[in-house]
């Protein structure tokens, strides 16, 4: 396995390099950023379908930025300073251990002090020369799509912050041992949580900037699935845990075709450090797991592809708004339920049943989705019906 980038880049290209990124925060991004991409072409093209709207607002030449948006800025942006320029003097230190320097309190307070310093002047000399100015009331069209990012950022903090809750609550006794390590660690990132949150809070953000939800619900379905499927390739090539059961059955013929890798895999060098002492190797990650596992997340991630294949092509097919989401639930809930058949992971007694937090989510998720398509769907026609 490759707990930084650049082990994966020396392994395919016989390199020595050492860069202090960590696989599956890269893969993360990687995500992320694909996501934004498809996002963005979706609201554009439902803009060109008549579907969304662009808003008009008023822009006066003198109105100033409250100091309480002003002071926000300046503190993040000198800390950010403070950790870049940190890991610019320290970076070998950084490069040895990015997660552990990122959250210590190292950093440089020179770049600290140098940037509030000219970020305050900036923004008192803006704020005085801003003042003189006679007002002058302008209006600025703002298109679906250059929301896009905004609402990225937004699906992102959410998406952090729910899948640490739902993590805390699946793994409470990890968490009494070592809160601040389960909090800010970037290992237990628990994907329903970071979902059920995110959509709570993209919905009251989509009414703030008066966008129609159901149309954007359905352009981020899409979305979620490829962030999923690259996400889920990040955490197979670190290792990071989410792995299968104990795989000791014999591969069978009618799957001869599929590399060994892909049938079992014992995640030499993971992340995670689980597994026993790998013999002559020194370093962080040394460890190999004592028996081969099935690679859940590498299948995840092959399923989330082909499933991301038909939103992209059932998006322009299906005109019900919401149904493509339904859709999305449904394959995402099937996908997820049977795969914890054979995934690791802590089982809750259901009325004498045991089940994972992520089958019982998951399970709800493909009865909300069958649902949501019906009755979406007989909306629309009923709609079609009365405009007739």
């Amino acid at each position: 396995m490759f707990p930084k980038l650049s082990d994966l880049i020396n392994y395919l290209f016989g390199s020595h390099v050492d860069l202090p990124i960590q696989t599956y925060g890269f893969f993360l991004t990687l995500g992320f950023l694909t996501g934004g991409f498809v996002l963005r072409s979706e609201l554009k093209r439902k803009e060109k379908e008549g579907l969304l709207k662009a808003r008009i607002i008023e822009v006066h030449s003198n109105n100033t930025t409250s100091w309480f948006g002003i002071i926000p800025g300046i503190i993040l942006s000198s800390i950010i300073g403070w950790k870049l320029f940190g890991i610019i003097f320290l970076y070998r230190e950084f490069a040895s251990n990015p997660q552990q320097f990122i959250f210590s309190g190292k950093g440089s307070v020179e770049a600290l002090l140098v940037i509030a310093i000219v970020s305050l002047g900036y923004h008192l000399f803006s704020w005085f020369s801003t003042r003189k100015l006679a007002d002058e009331v302008t209006e600025e069209i703002i298109h679906p799509y250059q929301n896009t990012w905004n609402l990225m950022i937004v699906a992102i903090v959410s998406a952090l912050i729910g899948s640490k809750i739902f993590d805390v609550i699946d793994n409470f006794n990890d968490f009494l041992r070592n809160p601040v390590y389960s909090l800010f660690s970037f290992s237990g990132l628990t994907f329903y949580g970071g979902f059920i949150v995110t959509v709570i809070v993209l919905m009251q953000y989509v009414k703030l900037i008066k966008l129609d939800w159901r149309h954007v619900i359905d352009s981020s379905a899409p979305v979620i699935m490829i962030g999923y499927a690259i996400g889920r390739l990040g955490c197979h090539f670190s290792g990071d845990g989410c792995w299968g059961i104990i795989n000791t059955l014999t591969q069978p013929h009618w799957l001869a075709w599929i590399p060994d890798w892909l049938w079992a895999s014992d995640f030499p060098h993971n992340v995670a450090n689980q597994g026993v002492q790998i013999m002559d190797c020194h370093g962080q990650h040394c460890r190999v797991l004592g028996e081969p596992v099935f690679p859940t997340s590498l299948y995840e991630s092959i399923i989330s592809f082909i499933s991301f294949g038909i939103l992209w092509i059932m998006r322009t097919r299906i005109k019900a708004p919401v149904v493509l989401f339904g859709l999305f639930m449904v394959l995402n809930g099937f996908e997820r339920f049977f795969i914890e058949k054979i995934r690791v992971n802590n089982k809750y007694n259901v009325l004498g049943i045991q089940l994972t937090q992520a089958e019982i989510i998951s399970a709800l998720l493909i009865v909300i989705g069958i649902v949501v398509m019906v009755y979406f769907s007989k909306r629309y026609k009923s709609q079609i019906s009365r405009n007739k």
